[in-house]
């Protein structure tokens, strides 16, 4: 089978990802009231380092060296910061804003890569960044309705997301998607605990119970996502993505009383469109490169 070859199973995978992922944005709204949202993130990571065990063998034998050791923690910092800010906005606006605020996050990886790597924009994918940014205004309707502090947190959210993952694109060329995971579960721990530890409440032990599936469904999340990536083409599992949307529009609704709202739905759609078109031309530049790069092989 060659890679990619499998779109099926990619589809698939990237299903169960988005599944488990809702239902961590379920648990977190449901439970996440109780604790500081600092405290709470810090408890799910914490609690999550119990899945490293299996690998710490081979993670311990890993050699870093110290400029990634650097880049390693400033996303743990970064993604730290982010993590809390999402958490925060869980407990303060409706779900299906959070995830359509959330799709965010590749049109921030988009400009800084472009700002910080060097990449090239081209007009098209300047169009589509535009056009997602128009997806929030129609969101957020700045002077028809109240802007809330959770609002701003995912503004925030997605931006910090988008910086962790700039920081992860060279790391990945470098360290397996494990080493890379792990790291980021252990720097993001340490660079929560400051956080949690100055609004600390003593937590039930329901609180840390729910903190724990959070993790357990968090991690089986970023473990699908790797299969389904390694089954098939973004241009195949990006699209599924987007069935959260439809999936935290009908959580909201019929578990936590969130009625549709028609204008976040569009705005979702606009930012949507354009992460898709963004996620096509990723996919058509990769597979051309790969074309012009079998060519030189066959030429030597």
């Amino acid at each position: 089978m060659t890679p990619f070859g499998r779109p099926l199973q990619g589809i698939l995978w990237m299903i169960a990802t988005g599944l488990c992922f809702i239902a961590v944005t379920a648990v977190v709204k449901h439970a996440g009231q109780d604790l500081p949202a600092a405290q709470a993130a810090f408890l799910r990571y914490l609690l999550g380092l119990v899945f490293l065990i299996p690998v710490a063998r081979v993670l311990l034998a890993t050699r870093i060296a110290p400029r990634d050791l650097a880049l390693f923690g400033a996303r743990g910092f970064v993604h730290s910061l982010g993590v809390i800010l999402w958490f925060y906005a869980m407990t303060q606006i409706p779900i299906a804003e959070v995830t359509a605020m959330n799709y965010l996050n590749p049109i921030y990886v988009t400009l800084g890569a472009a700002l910080f790597l060097g990449e090239r924009l081209a007009m098209r994918r300047i169009l589509a960044v535009i056009a997602a940014l128009l997806g929030v205004v129609i969101i957020l309707r700045p002077g028809f309705r109240e802007v809330e502090t959770g609002h701003l947190a995912m503004l925030f959210t997605a931006i910090l997301f988008g910086a962790s993952y700039l920081c992860a694109k060279p790391l990945s060329g470098r360290y397996s998607a494990s080493m890379v995971v792990a790291m980021l579960s252990i720097t993001v721990t340490v660079g929560l605990a400051p956080f949690a530890l100055a609004v600390w409440v003593t937590p039930t032990l329901a609180d840390l119970g729910w903190m724990f599936v959070v993790a357990i469904f968090a991690t089986a999340g970023h473990y699908s996502m790797t299969r389904a990536f390694a089954a098939a083409p973004v241009s195949v599992t990006q699209p599924v993505t987007f069935l959260q949307m439809v999936w935290a529009v009908l959580l909201g609704w019929t578990v936590f009383d969130e009625p549709p709202d028609a204008w976040v739905i569009l705005g979702a759609g606009v930012i949507i469109a354009a992460v898709s078109f963004i996620a096509w031309r990723e996919s058509r530049l990769a597979q051309t490169e790969a074309r012009v790069a079998a060519r030189g092989v066959l030429r030597q």
